[in-house]
């Protein structure tokens, strides 16, 4: 069995947020569906989110379809305090949260979604390639594609598709 890759996977204002003011997230919904690039829900064995993301996602959920991509686990220092069937909370460090959640995703691909845990991602060394996919939106202010002090990581364009106003950008990680 091939392992699948690990790709950092994230929805962009053309100006560089991944979310807009006060961690908002609402606008995603309006541009990108499981539907719009069904060929990367195909290649989806598992997520990793980081906690602030999944909050985010949990009151989003309420109102919008959820995001299937096989089994979710969410990386927190601190599982919340009533229990959510629908992931996998881990208390671990970043490389065994992957080496799990890879397991879980068998041959298909690990997408690390949420800023904090794709730039550790990144700072070790554990991602293969960046997916992302840039909306045409400029928000002025948010959380930045990627945090503060993340430092220089070399990236190799390989593909780009058009869908409605969604351009999806890949990157190889140059390691």
């Amino acid at each position: 069995m091939s392992a699948g890759k690990v790709v950092v996977n994230r929805v962009m204002s053309l100006d560089g947020f991944i979310a807009g003011p006060g961690h908002a997230m609402d606008w995603v919904a309006e541009y990108l569906t499981p539907d719009t690039f069904p060929e990367v829900m195909a290649a989806t064995g598992a997520m990793l989110v980081g906690r602030g993301t999944y909050d985010v996602a949990k009151r989003m959920a309420e109102q919008d379809t959820p995001y299937e991509g096989g089994p979710q686990f969410v990386l927190t220092h601190e599982p919340p305090g009533e229990p959510d069937p629908s992931v996998t909370f881990l208390t671990c460090g970043v490389e065994e949260a992957v080496a799990t959640a890879r397991e879980a995703a068998g041959d298909k691909n690990l997408e690390i979604l949420g800023a904090d845990v794709a730039a550790q991602c990144l700072r070790l060394g554990l991602v293969d390639e960046i997916l992302v996919y840039v909306v045409p939106v400029l928000f002025g202010d948010g959380v930045r594609f990627s945090p503060p002090g993340l430092g220089r990581i070399e990236l190799e364009p390989f593909a780009n598709t058009q869908s409605d106003g969604v351009t999806m950008l890949r990157f190889r990680v140059r390691k």
